[in-house]
């Protein structure tokens, strides 16, 4: 149907939020679950087709019309720099990008005092722009998960990370020494999308829009 909408759920920590938002948007979210083995879901009725991915890739499955629209969180949108319309901030699933050190590195100490060492992240474009902004030179080391293990095992001597109450940081011996910036999941749109669907997309928009402007950030 040219007139089916395809949304992008990401799996995780956005999952329930995403979910009841939608609903509350009017949109029919019945069948929806994370535990589910089913990645893709129609409501062929209400001419809706859900498709649940992981949350790193939902910007590529927008950016080239695979879905029409999707939930993803900001860090993922600057990390990825795709070509996709940023349409609203949905104010849940906050969390910081931060620079953390060991607990005895980060005492009295100014981050600059760290220049010419390695960071480990899973966010290169992040900390490469993190840092050039602050004239440091740093080797920075991609992974792709248990970032706060790289310090303890010396493979590096900082991280990049995002966290939300930072006790995963606390557990780890390492303390937060400077924000990047802060996130929160989105609502995105492919842009071929946005204009061909304007009539179903721009009023679904505009009822989220009216859901989330008074609601305080969530974790």
């Amino acid at each position: 149907m040219k007139d089916m909408l395809t949304v992008a759920l990401p799996k995780g920590k956005l999952f329930d939020d995403a979910v009841e938002l939608l609903r509350e948007a009017g949109l029919n979210t019945k069948g929806l679950s994370e535990n589910s083995r089913k990645l893709v879901i129609h409501q062929e009725k209400d001419r809706v087709k859900y498709i649940i991915c992981r949350p790193t890739d939902i910007p590529t499955f927008v950016e080239y019309g695979a879905a029409d629209f999707g939930i993803v969180g900001k860090d993922t949108i600057v990390e990825q720099d795709k070509d996709i319309m940023e349409l609203v901030d949905l104010r849940f699933g906050f969390c910081r990008f931060v620079v953390a050190l060991p607990d005895a590195a980060a005492k009295g100490r100014d981050l600059t005092q760290f220049n010419y060492r390695r960071v480990a992240t899973k966010f290169p474009k992040v900390a490469e722009s993190f840092f050039a902004e602050k004239g440091m030179q740093v080797e920075i080391i991609k992974l792709h998960g248990n970032i706060e293990l790289a310090p303890a095992v010396g493979l590096a001597d900082m991280i990049v990370d995002i966290v939300s109450t930072g006790r995963t940081l606390k557990e780890n011996n390492l303390t937060a020494v400077e924000e990047i910036f802060t996130a929160t999941a989105r609502l995105v749109a492919n842009r071929v999308s946005y204009r061909l669907k304007h009539k179903r997309i721009q009023p679904f928009v505009e009822r989220v829009r009216s859901l989330v402007k008074d609601k305080e950030v969530t974790y």
